[in-house]
């Protein structure tokens, strides 16, 4: 065929075009599979009756629906995005992304502005009330089981600069004040390393208590993971360790201890596996209960939460704590506190115990999960958004969307749609090693045209099965088959044909160009 040149193609657009010769993509399996799970639950129903009050009742210029808001929200976690500019671009950008929040081809695609507007619109409590109905969709599925709760908290690096941090009392930054310390001093115009010289002397230089930001007043000056002061918000995670699920999360501001947050998070995990026990006995009152109707029994943290008096608090709300102690310097006095000294050698025996030890190594697993998926890979550590209600709120959702991928887990055996992308990889080397074994050698590659195998000498050939190579196409169903044929262990003839008669259904028929490698039989085998 002919090449062809740019300026070949170029020409003048039509003024009216047909609906029918717009693109349109198939979708992609995972939003695909998402959006059924939303529409089976009734996702827009509940999210626009809890908005209404938000909008106006008839006039006003068109607004941007709670179900391409929220899905909009989905999107960043799915796709690792922090800002709500990335996501508006990412959306304007995918045709997979307009049909999982439905937006036609003729319609604009949110931006940024109109994203960030709707946020402030609607209020905390409502994207609160969105994270308990992904906690409802779990607990349905048996997902939540809320016995065994693990507790920790990580920084999240704040939209704010050191640099412009100001003066509680006076409103001063940090070079005014090194200055008017300066003068003070005997110098009268001091140069840059004189101030250096003077700030290296002073002790406590950034203080919570002297210094604040400007431009987002809830962030506190603290110690990031890497070692570097910054500017900063504290996130702090209840997860069950049955399950993974994230039950409760709070934000607190990051120069307070973990001691003096984890009430606060304990009791809004509390209340979450409370609401859930209720709607389950309104819902199913004669099923059997999927959460622990006796609420949280067991609470697990690292020894940043140890002290006396929290493992005495976690005795008197009825909870049993496994939190390992901090290693001190000779014998604590217990004079006038025998009832905070009795849960301490409580906490204690139950820490040392197998089944302690063993609720540890899982708290380290599953809550470290969360961080990494969340914040990670998640693209939330470092914030985009300034203050604390803004953050929750943006976090409220992106923590429901890691709940969603333990259920898309169950279903497409992967939470993200990188991680469907992995499985193919995953699925070349089983069938690799598979054959490997077998004494079997590998065939040749070909390209599949649509309604028929290649047309080859060797299409006849026993015993062989096609794999993906690296490409944009996503079979689940045809993939989910090759699996189920791998652990009987037996692949014939037939069920490559059946393999490519899913792989042109999954992918609506058209599956040119996509690279398949055959496998053969050896002649002895």
């Amino acid at each position: 065929m002919a090449m062809g040149t740019r300026k070949q193609r170029e020409k003048q657009e039509d003024i009216w075009i047909a609906h029918t010769e717009l693109a349109a993509a198939p979708g992609h399996p995972f939003y695909r599979r998402l959006n059924e799970l939303l529409e089976a639950e009734r996702f827009d129903e509940f999210v626009e009756k809890r908005c209404a009050k938000f909008y106006a009742a008839k006039y006003g210029r068109p607004s941007l629906t709670p179900g391409i808001y929220f899905r909009s929200l989905l999107i960043g976690y799915f796709e690792g995005i922090g800002a709500e500019r990335g996501i508006a671009w990412r959306l304007a950008d995918s045709l997979a992304l307009r049909r999982f929040v439905g937006i036609g081809l003729d319609e604009y695609t949110p931006d940024h502005s109109t994203i960030s507007r709707t946020r402030r619109l609607i209020d905390l409590d409502t994207h609160r009330e969105v994270f308990a109905w992904v906690l409802g969709v779990l607990a349905d599925r048996g997902l939540l089981q809320g016995q065994r709760i693990a507790i920790d908290a990580t920084t999240l690096e704040a939209n704010a600069a050191m640099r412009s941090i100001v003066r509680r009392d006076m409103g001063a930054s940090y070079e005014e004040f090194l200055g008017g310390l300066a003068k003070a001093s005997g110098i009268a115009t001091p140069t840059r390393e004189d101030l250096v010289r003077l700030d290296r002397k002073r002790k406590k230089r950034t203080s919570n208590k002297e210094w604040k930001s400007p431009a987002d007043g809830d962030a506190r000056i603290a110690k990031m993971k890497d070692g570097r002061t910054h500017l900063a918000h504290k996130a702090e995670h209840a997860v069950d360790l049955d399950t993974g699920a994230v039950v409760a999360v709070t934000l607190q501001s990051a120069d307070k201890g973990d001691t003096t947050t984890l009430d606060e998070t304990l009791c809004e995990a509390g209340m979450a596996v409370a609401e859930q026990v209720r709607r389950e006995a309104e819902l199913r009152p004669d099923d059997q209960p999927k959460v622990n109707v006796a609420g949280i029994e067991e609470t697990v943290a690292d020894k940043g939460y140890h002290s006396g008096a929290v493992v005495k608090r976690m005795k008197a709300y009825g909870v049993r704590s496994y939190i390992p102690e901090k290693k001190l310097k000779g014998r604590r006095n217990w004079a006038g506190k025998a009832a905070e000294q009795q849960a301490v050698y409580a906490n204690r025996r139950r820490v040392r115990g197998e089944y302690g030890k063993s609720l540890l190594r899982r708290r380290g697993e599953l809550v470290e999960r969360s961080f990494a998926h969340c914040y990670e890979t998640g693209g939330m550590r470092r914030c985009h958004l300034r203050g604390r209600e803004n953050i929750l709120k943006r976090q409220f959702v992106h923590v429901g969307a890691f709940n969603l991928s333990l259920i898309l887990r169950q279903l497409l055996g992967a939470g993200t749609p990188r991680e469907l992308r992995n499985r193919f990889g995953r699925l070349v080397v089983r069938v690799l090693l598979l054959f490997s074994n077998r004494n079997i050698s590998t065939g040749f590659v070909a390209t599949v045209s649509p309604g028929r195998l290649p047309s080859t000498s060797q299409d006849r050939a026993p015993g062989y099965v096609a794999r993906f190579v690296e490409n944009q196409l996503h079979a689940p169903r045809a993939v989910s088959y090759v699996y189920s044929k791998l652990g009987a262990g037996d692949l014939s003839c037939e069920d490559g044909r059946l393999f490519l008669d899913l792989l042109k259904d999954d992918s609506q028929g058209d599956v040119r160009f996509v690279p398949i490698l055959f496998f053969r039989e050896a002649p002895n085998g």
